[in-house]
């Protein structure tokens, strides 16, 4: 059985787009690993849409995120800091999880 991440609904079809090829996220999902498969469904109603191969991770802190990161995520850098913040508001370290879409429904 694979393991599971979630995504908002807003960010479906860039994923199944192949326009986002990475996610950051906090210490608590830095524990996946390179090749492994996950199961990907929306946060807000588990509706299952994809799985995605973990590509790498890698620590981050906040103020090193730059373009590149914010083109993988399909956004501008200030929207990314941004959205950070708002997910995870005061918390500096992070982890950036690349990845590709091996599968979807």
């Amino acid at each position: 059985m694979s393991r599971e991440i979630t995504f908002f609904s807003r960010f479906e079809q860039d994923i199944l787009a192949g326009r986002k090829t990475i996610t950051i996220r906090d210490a608590g999902e830095s524990h996946f690993q390179s090749g492994e498969v996950l199961r990907v469904s929306r946060n807000e109603d588990g509706v299952f849409f994809c799985f995605i191969e973990v590509k790498s991770v890698t620590p981050i802190r906040l103020e090193a995120l730059t373009e590149e990161h914010a083109q993988q995520e399909n956004m501008t850098l200030s929207q990314l800091k941004q959205v950070i913040q708002e997910i995870y508001p005061g918390l500096d370290e992070l982890f950036v999880i690349a990845f590709r879409v091996v599968a979807h429904s």
